[in-house]
């Protein structure tokens, strides 16, 4: 068994604008989609995260609603 070592990935929460960080697990598989709460302003950011094959992560952060 290979382990893979998870790595933080740093987003601007989609509310207020301040910097989060979400721990990537490649385990989760090469395309996750989860809820993750600002730790400023606490509302809920959607986050899309894809692993490239390179091991590139792409992470987009929306609105899970409207404010």
């Amino acid at each position: 068994m290979i382990a893979r070592r998870m790595r933080r990935v740093t987003y601007s929460c989609a509310f207020c604008g301040e910097d989060n960080e979400v721990f990537v697990d490649p385990s989760g598989g090469r395309r996750q989609v989860f809820t993750e709460d600002c730790t400023v302003c606490c509302r809920p950011n959607l986050i899309t995260l894809t692993i490239e094959d390179d091991g590139e992560v792409l992470l987009d952060a929306a609105q899970e609603y409207e404010a």
